[in-house]
């Protein structure tokens, strides 16, 4: 178990539209100038847009992979340990995080 930063990247690949832009100590993700998440390559971990409820669940689950990043609006943003998740399920969830951000259109148009 455990994704590579390497891995990680490849996954966004895979999304329509990634951006990345540099923030000093972290990359930020986006589609069309919204941010969906962010990672830090020196801690191996991910920060990922989610809904309240289920940063709140995945962080009851397993507070040794996830953790609470912020909250804003109606949104909870989740740290995800790379080493503890495997890679179909933070694709799942960068997915997920994606598709809370891009516009409805293009979110179709991928699915």
């Amino acid at each position: 178990m455990g994704v590579s930063v390497e891995e990680f990247l490849g996954m966004l690949d895979r999304l329509p539209e990634v951006r990345q832009s540099e923030g000093g100590d972290w990359v930020a993700f986006k589609v069309r100038d919204k941010g969906f998440g962010y990672l830090w390559e020196r801690t191996r971990t991910v920060g990922l847009k989610a809904t309240i409820e289920e940063q709140i669940a995945l962080v009851a689950e397993r507070p040794e992979v996830f953790e609470p990043q912020f909250t804003a609006g109606r949104f909870g943003w989740v740290v995800v340990h790379l080493e503890g998740i495997d890679a179909d399920e933070l694709f799942e969830l960068v997915t997920e995080a994606w598709c809370l951000t891009a516009p409805k259109a293009l979110v179709e148009a991928f699915e």
